[in-house]
């Protein structure tokens, strides 16, 4: 599983299942940390569809984080202000680059929270798409 793919699932999933993760290495390795949970801002570019431009729509609050275990780096950084978040992300991905032990195991648990996530959206879309005016059979008197 690719690291944003990864990211993804943890920051839109259940919120115990980053920190259940992460405790699961803090309990077992040393976690030293590089940088604090600290605040950030960055640019958001948005592609123009009109002419194909780019241009800054503006700026997003970020918390990042970075986290060394067994030499191996791990960077959380994610929107908003989610220190412990942050750091658990940070912790997961640091585990990830030194392929511990535990790793193999979470592919099962993300994969399934993906399709937890991915069912809560289509149901929200349904939802949405129930209220859908359709103009095209609208009477025009």
């Amino acid at each position: 599983m690719r690291r944003k793919q990864r990211t993804e699932i943890l920051i839109n999933g259940s919120a115990g299942i980053a920190a259940a993760l992460a405790q699961e290495i803090k309990d077992q390795y040393t976690v030293t940390m590089i940088e604090e949970p600290s605040h950030g801002l960055v640019m958001v570019k948005v592609r123009e569809t009109a002419q194909k431009s780019l241009f800054y729509l503006g700026e997003v609050l970020v918390t990042e984080c970075k986290v060394k275990i067994n030499d191996q780096v791990g960077v959380g950084i994610l929107k908003g202000d989610e220190s412990d978040l942050a750091y658990d992300l940070a912790v997961i991905d640091a585990a990830f680059e030194a392929r511990l032990k535990e790793t193999t195991a979470w592919s099962a648990i993300l994969l399934a929270e993906a399709d937890r996530i991915s069912e809560e959206r289509k149901a929200f879309d349904a939802k949405v798409l129930r209220t859908k005016v359709n103009f095209e059979t609208m009477d025009t008197d």
